[in-house]
C-alpha cells in the first residue's frame, strides 16, 4: 500500500509539474504573441515614417535638380557672352528661370546687343530671351528717313 501511495504521489507531482509547465508555457506564448504584435506595430510605424521621408527627399531632389539645371543654363549663357570678343567691354548680368534668360547691363554697340541676344537664344536650355540691355545713346544708329 505504501508503494501504491508513493506511486500515486509521484504521478500527482508529475501531473502538477506538467500542468504548471503548460500554464507557464501558455503565459510565455501569450507574452511572446503580445511582444510580436508590438514589434509589428512599431515596424508599420517605421515603414510609414520611411515612406514620408522618401517622399520628402524626392520632392527636395526634384527642386534641387531644377535649381541646378537653371544654374547650369545661366552659367552656359554667361560663359558664351563672357568669352565673346565683341562683348568683352560689356557689363552683362544673366538670370535664368524656367528657360527664360533675362539679360541686363550695357553693351557698347547695337551690334553687340544683337550678338548677346542671339548667343543667349542659341544656348541649350534657353527657350526665350528677355532683352534689357542698354546701348549708349551715341552708339544707337538712327535709321535715315527717306527724302520725298
Amino acid at each position: 500500500m505504501r508503494k501504491a501511495f508513493g506511486i500515486a504521489i509521484a504521478i500527482a507531482l508529475a501531473l502538477g509539474v506538467w500542468w504548471c509547465g503548460g500554464v507557464g508555457r501558455a503565459q510565455q506564448e501569450g507574452a511572446g504573441q503580445k511582444a510580436g504584435e508590438k514589434l509589428d506595430e512599431v515596424g508599420r510605424k517605421i515603414k510609414r515614417g520611411l515612406n514620408k521621408a522618401e517622399e520628402a527627399v524626392r520632392e527636395s531632389f526634384h527642386k534641387t535638380r531644377e535649381s541646378v539645371h537653371s544654374m547650369g543654363v545661366a552659367a552656359r549663357v554667361y560663359g558664351r557672352l563672357h568669352w565673346d570678343k565683341a562683348l568683352q567691354s560689356s557689363t552683362l548680368n544673366v538670370k535664368v528661370e524656367g528657360g527664360v534668360a533675362t539679360l541686363t547691363g550695357s553693351v557698347p554697340t547695337a551690334e553687340a546687343r544683337t550678338k548677346a541676344v542671339n548667343l543667349a537664344a542659341d544656348t541649350v536650355g534657353v527657350n526665350k530671351v528677355v532683352d534689357e540691355l542698354t546701348v549708349p545713346a551715341s552708339q544707337v544708329e538712327e535709321t535715315p528717313v527717306p527724302k520725298r
